[in-house]
């Protein structure tokens, strides 16, 4: 079952156009959508979780009309948003039994089961009796993935789910996402590119309300190969290299400035060849993007 976005369009009242002629082919797994803070991943969430309606295009589900049967996108959606509030005084038991009954699930022998095999799917069991308010970061997005998963949904959505989550949290959270694609399409959207490079076989860069890349990561990376570039700098002299060259990212080491610019061929003698990485995909993007303008 496919998702099939088709210039999809949203602008606010304010005239911040969020998204302009989006059009992305979703299928089965794990896809990243990686942007920048405000480039339009969360209004384009929100519009595929049918809590806001869109100016214009269409979004298919397999065959369900998602713009217009919100009804029976909900009963096979998952929706982990980017900040979702708990009841810090309720246990985690209590609170998925209780959502699992608003799902529809009544029968209590039924419901006692799939809340025991979440419980189990997201390793909370142990901490199933506990208080929401006592959990940490990552067992609250852990949790939040359990609410997600009532009724074995077609589509998951998770918005920025890894943000402020500690390593060892991250790889946990991450390992059960990518279990979860296996079943579902999954869209992850997030600034932060490993995610992405460590989960997605499918990804899309947005921007400015815009796609301005749609690739699998392995072959976005290897687009870029013998054509990455990079030499340290004095920080004095940054401002005026980056004028006169196409500097995708730098970075401080040790008192210089380490730049990276994509070349078709050699700068100047003073540059090295340096591996091509997804974090230089993406902000080669971002960089061609903000030379449009």
């Amino acid at each position: 079952m496919d998702l099939r976005i088709e210039h999809l369009s949203k602008t606010y009242g304010n005239g911040t156009r969020a998204l302009n002629d989006v059009s992305l082919t979703i299928p089965r797994g794990m896809f990243g959508l990686l942007g920048p803070n405000g480039a339009g991943k969360s209004t384009l969430m929100r519009i595929l979780a049918t809590l806001q309606e869109a100016d214009a295009g269409s979004v298919q589900l397999g065959d369900i009309d998602v713009l217009r049967d919100k009804d029976a996108v909900r009963r096979t959606l998952g929706y982990l948003p980017q900040e979702f509030g708990l009841y810090p005084k309720v246990t985690a038991e209590d609170l998925l039994d209780h959502f699992a009954i608003l799902k529809g699930i009544t029968d209590r022998d039924e419901r006692r089961r799939i809340v025991d095999a979440l419980f189990e799917q997201t390793n909370l069991h142990g901490a199933r009796g506990q208080q929401l308010g006592a959990y940490s970061g990552g067992m609250r997005q852990r949790f939040g993935i359990a609410v997600a998963l009532l009724g074995k949904p077609g589509l998951i959505i998770v918005d920025e789910p890894t943000a402020g989550l500690d390593p060892a949290e991250r790889v946990r959270f991450l390992n059960l996402l990518a279990e979860l694609g296996e079943n579902a399409v999954v869209i992850l959207s997030t600034h932060i590119v490993d995610d992405v490079s460590d989960l997605c076989s499918r990804m899309a860069i947005i921007d400015r309300g815009e796609i301005r890349l749609e690739a699998e990561p392995a072959t976005a990376i290897a687009d870029l190969h013998e054509k990455v570039w990079q030499r340290t700098v004095d920080r004095a002299e940054l401002v005026e290299f980056q004028r006169t060259h196409s500097v995708i990212s730098t970075k401080l080491a040790g008192g210089k400035t380490i730049v990276r610019v994509v070349a078709e061929a050699e700068p100047s003698p003073d540059f090295e060849p340096a591996a091509a990485t997804l974090e230089d995909v993406y902000f080669a993007a971002l960089r061609r993007t903000s030379a449009a303008v």
